[in-house]
């Protein structure tokens, strides 16, 4: 018989999304934060955000939003802020 997972997984990174994570992305893209939503999406796929989005707004995107939010997931807190570029 067959189970539904739930988790998918990121295409290059093989990194698990959660349903608990995809629901926050949702969350936030129902709220009209799309781009709280993009930095979700590349954190929960194992992307560095600030690879990919200006250091000022990433950090702008953190105290308007996970800041404020008491239900993220613990993984966040271990998160490395620093480009790939940085760490050569």
């Amino acid at each position: 018989m067959h189970q539904k997972m739930n988790t998918t997984y990121s295409s290059q990174t093989g990194n698990k999304i959660n349903t608990e994570q995809i629901e926050q992305i949702i969350k936030a893209i129902i709220a009209g934060k799309y781009s709280w939503a993009c930095v979700l999406i590349l954190r929960f796929s194992g992307y560095n955000p600030i690879d990919y989005i200006p250091y000022r707004t990433y950090i702008r995107l953190l105290k308007n939003n996970y800041l404020t939010d008491s239900s993220k997931t613990k993984e966040a807190d271990n998160f490395d802020m620093k480009p790939n570029w940085m760490r050569l």
